[in-house]
């Protein structure tokens, strides 16, 4: 089950959030969400070199204004979005797909990544018959829901078709926020 669903969506509830911050109406809800694609369209092409990892759009009360706030990556090897676009670039470019899957491995648990497992699927080296391949080091549990699991997709458009590159990359679990201990109280002053 782990492979069949979309980790993102898969892990809402427990440790994601919607990446679209709007209620509608039953009524308003078809152009609100059309809008919001035609935007993370508009906004990827526009910044097409920016490497935009994840767009998130939040609606004021009526809809009407939209509310766009762009945050620097500090660490672009451990975002799996990131690291899927950089493979596709690559293999754009006729970069080997294994050679360029093998480094960006390499490079994301240099960086201190639990594990990241790469797939390319498509007409690699432009066979005639489609399949695919991948790669993991380190520990990537889909099923744990616990776990920081960050997924990404991105395709690289060849000569010879699309082919298309998912990662998964699994993050350092961060410590639960543990509620602070009152300070012990003050000593009682001796008595004489």
């Amino acid at each position: 089950m782990g492979q069949k669903v979309n980790p993102t969506g898969f892990r809402l509830s427990v440790n994601r959030d919607w990446r679209s911050r709007w209620y509608a109406s039953q009524q308003e809800f078809p152009s609100f969400l059309h809008s919001d694609l035609k935007i993370r369209n508009y906004v990827k092409k526009k910044l097409q070199f920016a490497a935009v990892s994840k767009i998130v759009i939040e609606r004021a009360w009526k809809g009407k204004q939209v509310k766009i706030d762009i945050q620097e990556i500090k660490t672009p090897e451990l975002d799996a979005q990131l690291v899927a676009e950089n493979v596709a670039l690559q293999i754009e470019r006729r970069i080997a797909y294994r050679r360029a899957m093998k480094k960006a491995l390499q490079t994301a648990m240099d960086f201190g990544a639990e594990g990241i497992r790469l797939r390319c699927s498509g007409r690699l080296n432009g066979a005639e018959i489609s399949r695919s391949e991948w790669y993991r080091e380190g520990k990537v549990p889909l099923h744990t829901l616990r776990t920081p699991v960050d997924y990404g997709f991105a395709e690289a458009n060849t000569v010879y078709g699309k082919i298309g590159v998912k990662c998964w990359m699994c993050r350092k679990e961060e410590p639960a926020a543990q509620p602070a201990t009152p300070p012990p109280p003050p000593p009682a002053p001796a008595e004489v």
